[in-house]
């Protein structure tokens, strides 16, 4: 399997099979992985259709034939983390650019993108349930803070637009969180940290009788924060109850609740930044946010056969968010604006998922249909005076985006040279925009023209020997025109900005107790959209992304675990309106990123890890005239596991050499500015397991 396997046993290698020699080791990391990747009995390893799944992945074995990391419940709780954002750091190549606002989602980089999270390179979905939101900021925003962490049974990123269960939002890579269902388990997690910081996180499983099973999870956060005015609190509530009503009919109903709010004290410009980095600038006003979300998700299962199962599911969002936000209009001005998004969707879809045969050759498949209703109320106001509004609305307005889609998967273990897998995405989009009251602004708004994408996926992978494992695969993914441009009339004939990514992959156990997997990609995109006049749109421009990726699990010794993660991206302009651009890099997207991580047990119960993290050199603005050196931490941790328990107590240092550095740079209005990351935090807590 790729880098995933990796991932996946990384923590469990750190904490429980080190102490297994190093032929065991390498035995355990080749049986994860997925179906047909290296037995050579191909029926052996077809699917078990029993369990649940949120939206048919019976083929999930093709994961093989592209990189994806995952990680597992023991993986997030050995790292102590509150928010799932803080994991992508374990990942090859994905580095998270921290804006420092409260409750604003973050900017996540992966395959040569900038702008997933804050915008719509990065596809995410919980349980199935998309979190990108269409018109929330920017098409695509995602909120990480509405999950647990202690609630994740998996979360896995898939590199590139290589799955077909999911489409737009997908095209830099997909994000996927599957939370955890049935079991018995109580697990706790609570911790203390620098500047008023305290998080209490709670799971609990229980079997109420026969077939029937109860998920529950908690998280309360809150934080002084370690800047003036960045006080922030956030609660979440998740839970998911199943009953299995016959043998082979299972039904289940899973819902979040989530609200947060706080301050933010905005960014610094460059001077600030470097005579005090923690400091305010006295032009910020009273920025913040403030947000509530619910989500709600039903799932019925039906066994068909042994080897045949059917699946249904529908889900309704409701949320509100509202940001306040200063930022420079000229060198010596800040204006604060005010942005108010209140947003329903409701989803629907069903799939059949199933192995088969064909001519004797194994296949898994699924093949599904869905479509979904997303409806986002935008208010917008500037010039705002501490919140204060003094001015007509800048928008007051209806945007709607609507779906059906059409996906299919299947993986083909035919021998252990020749395990090719496709799938194929087709997506058909329509909308509107209308005016809720007078605005002032002149962005387009009316009808959407009907856009539709049909997106292919191949992969095949090879276990050419018994320590190396072969991938290659090619996949196309897509993007709407972004924002109100969608809904132009001059729009009308646009089509998709397309991404097509060619990978090559291997993972190699060069000698016991070493596990490397390294890739290497190329993602082209063509017919992206530029405005050549107020309302009229033309598909011109072109990027190409290159980049190489590499993971590495050592047990040097029985007490000793190194971990590597790092990924090089090279994203360049090859086509623009503006000539001046073709040629310079995409901007926000670090030329390297690398976490190098050990772990050493001296005595039973204890373990000592230091982890070093470094994010290069990246341009900050499109003609590349502004750059950012990057950055290089260090972070030490302490856990001790008394003897004959399942607690863990752990202390942890980050930033040990107080280094200050900004975790994002932009250019606003001719200024550079700086978002400081956090001082030297320490942190204590306690896990338990009961």
């Amino acid at each position: 399997m790729p880098f995933p396997t990796f991932s996946r046993f990384s923590s469990a290698v750190c904490f429980r099979l080190s102490r297994l020699s190093g032929a065991a080791l390498a035995m355990l990391v080749l049986h994860a992985v997925p179906a047909g990747a290296q037995t050579a009995d191909p029926q052996a390893d077809l699917p078990t259709l029993g369990a649940m799944d949120v939206k048919g992945q019976a083929a999930r074995g093709a994961d093989a034939a592209y990189s994806t990391t995952r990680l597992d419940t023991q993986d997030i709780q050995a790292r102590h983390v509150s928010q799932p954002e803080e994991l992508f750091r374990q990942v090859p190549g994905m580095n998270v650019q921290d804006y420092q606002l409260s409750g604003v989602g973050n900017a996540i980089v992966l395959r040569g993108f900038g702008g997933g999270g804050h915008g719509g390179d990065v596809g995410v979905v919980l349980d199935g349930i998309p979190l990108n939101e269409a018109m929330s900021h920017a098409d695509g925003y995602v909120d990480f803070n509405v999950i647990v962490p202690l609630e994740i049974d998996t979360l896995t990123v898939y590199k590139g637009p290589v799955s077909a269960l999911y489409g737009n939002f997908n095209r830099a890579g997909l994000i996927a969180v599957q939370t955890r269902k049935g079991g018995s388990y109580q697990d706790v997690d609570v911790s203390a940290a620098s500047h008023g910081t305290l998080d209490a996180q709670a799971a609990l499983g229980l079997k109420l009788g026969e077939g029937d099973a109860l998920n529950l999870a908690a998280q309360h956060a809150r934080t002084d924060g370690f800047r003036a005015q960045s006080q922030a609190e956030r609660t979440t509530l998740a839970g998911r109850w199943s009953h299995r009503i016959a043998p082979a009919l299972e039904v289940a109903l899973s819902g979040h609740l989530h609200e947060a709010s706080g301050d933010s004290p905005g960014y610094l410009t460059a001077a600030q930044f470097a005579t005090d980095p923690y400091g305010r600038d006295p032009r910020a006003m009273n920025d913040g946010a403030k947000k509530h979300f619910g989500t709600l998700r039903a799932d019925v299962q039906y066994d068909l056969a042994p080897d045949l199962k059917w699946l249904g599911f529908a889900y309704a969002t409701r949320q509100d968010f509202t940001r306040w936000f200063s930022r420079p209009v000229s060198a010596a001005a800040w204006r604060q604006r005010e942005e108010a998004y209140d947003r329903a969707v409701q989803g629907v879809g069903t799939s059949l998922n199933g192995r088969s045969a064909l001519a004797g050759a194994p296949l898994n498949w699924v093949a599904g249909v869905e479509a979904f209703r997303e409806s986002t109320d935008y208010l917008f106001h500037d010039g705002l005076t501490h919140r204060a509004r003094s001015a007509p609305a800048g928008y007051d307005r209806n945007a709607r985006l609507s779906s059906v889609s059409a996906f299919a998967e299947v993986d083909a273990p035919l021998h252990p040279l020749l395990q090719p897998s496709a799938g194929l995405r087709w997506d058909r989009f329509t909308g509107a925009c209308r005016q809720n009251g007078a605005e002032t602004g002149t962005d387009p708004c009316g009808p959407m023209a009907r856009t539709s994408h049909a997106s292919p996926k191949l992969g095949v992978r090879s276990q050419v020997l018994p320590g190396l494992l072969l991938r290659a695969n090619w996949s196309e993914g897509f993007a709407l025109a972004s924002n109100f441009a969608k809904y132009a009339l001059g729009a009308a004939q646009l089509d998709p900005n397309v991404f097509r990514q060619t990978e090559l992959g291997a993972q190699i156990q060069p000698l016991d107790g070493l596990v490397l997997d390294v890739a290497a990609y190329r993602l082209l995109s063509s017919g992206e959209i530029r405005a050549v006049a107020p309302g009229l749109y033309e598909n011109y421009g072109a990027t190409r992304r290159t980049g190489v990726e590499a993971g590495a699990l050592w047990a040097v010794r029985r007490d000793l675990d190194l971990t590597l993660a790092w990924g090089s991206a090279r994203s360049r302009v090859t086509q623009n309106g503006n000539a001046a651009l073709v040629g310079r890099q995409v901007a926000g997207v670090p030329r390297y990123s690398a976490t190098l991580g050990a772990a050493w047990r001296p005595v039973a119960g204890w373990e000592g890890t230091a982890t070093w993290r470094r994010v290069g050199r990246y341009a900050v603005n499109a003609d590349n005239s502004v750059a950012y050196g990057g950055y290089a931490t260090w972070d030490l941790g302490l856990n001790y596991t008394p003897a004959g328990t399942r607690h863990r107590f752990y202390a942890t240092v980050a930033n040990l050499s107080g280094k200050a550095y900004a975790t994002s740079a932009a250019v606003v209005a001719g200024q550079t500015l700086y978002a400081p990351g956090a001082p030297r935090t320490f942190k204590v807590g306690v896990q338990g397991s009961f």
